[in-house]
């Protein structure tokens, strides 16, 4: 009985240890599941990159971050559309490709200068629309004194 025991506790903490150590998909109680996806920025503090919840994925404030490096991406076009890249990538990890976006927030440190930066940037992306529902805000600063951050919500139907 005690080696039962402790091999059945024994599997119970490998598998554990597995599944927090791979940054494993952790769904609450509700079903919501927090999302980090290979190849993603790695989050620097108490938050994580997205949710899922039913056949929604809401993405946190990706900045223009280079995730092999953990570095801001020079450039203010170049950073600007890392950021995009950045919430893309999190967005098809679940299903969801930019045209699935239903919302975006988009937060700038310089409205006349970094606006028409996002415009074109989103221009490239969804080429001639149509594009999703944007709030764009100017705020006084952002972490690492970046110059832009984009938030988004995508529907992807999920399956059942």
């Amino acid at each position: 009985m005690k080696q039962l025991l402790f091999v059945l506790t024994t599997a119970l903490a490998v598998a554990m240890s597995a599944s927090f150590q791979a940054g494993a998909q952790q769904a609450s109680p509700s079903g919501v599941k927090t999302l980090s996806p290979a190849g993603a920025i790695k989050p620097t503090g108490t938050w994580n990159l997205g949710t899922r919840a039913g056949d929604f994925v809401v993405i946190a404030g990706m900045r223009g971050i280079d995730p092999k490096t953990n570095a801001l991406v020079p450039g203010e076009e170049a950073r600007v559309m890392q950021a995009f890249r950045n919430m893309q990538l999190i967005a098809e990890s679940e299903g969801a490709s930019l045209r699935d976006a239903v919302r975006l927030v988009v937060y700038v440190t310089d409205m006349y200068r970094y606006r028409p930066i996002v415009n074109k940037v989103q221009e490239q992306l969804w080429g001639a629309g149509p594009y999703p529902p944007r709030t764009i805000i100017e705020v006084d600063r952002l972490n690492q004194d970046d110059i832009v951050e984009v938030e988004g919500t995508f529907y992807a139907p999920a399956k059942r």
